[in-house]
């Protein structure tokens, strides 16, 4: 685990993580092209290694008992309590600069190993 202050359960993704508001966006317009039983969009963490930890999302078309949510408008987003974790203190961004466009993951855990890159560099979720 990163630190001793592990996730409470009176927390909650708000309280741990920002997701901007282009993050937001990005997430909302791709789970509204996602099929039927799409629950939301997936965070986790990944790895350790050489390259250390990596941080992605994926499509959720399940929920957990332990899961984390976070509904918001149209967004629906789901983290397990080690990957939360992990992202306390991070920022979700979505950047766009005409040539590339992807998440960002910013102010992750560097101290354990984070490169704050998403893991699926370059895809959409």
């Amino acid at each position: 685990m990163p630190s001793s202050n592990l996730v409470k359960h009176d927390q909650t993704i708000d309280d741990m993580i920002n997701i901007t508001q282009a993050a937001k966006q990005k997430f909302i317009s791709l789970l509204e092209e996602a099929d039927d039983n799409i629950l939301g969009v997936r965070v986790y963490v990944a790895g350790g290694g050489c390259s250390g930890m990596q941080y992605g999302m994926t499509f959720a078309d399940q929920q957990s008992d332990y899961d984390y949510q976070m509904n918001d408008d149209k967004l629906s987003l789901l983290i397990d309590p080690v990957a939360l974790n992990y992202m306390e203190g991070a920022e979700i961004d979505f950047v766009d600069d005409g040539v590339n466009a992807t998440f960002v993951f910013n102010n992750v855990f560097q101290s354990v190993g984070g490169s704050g890159a998403c893991g699926g560099c370059g895809s959409a979720v």
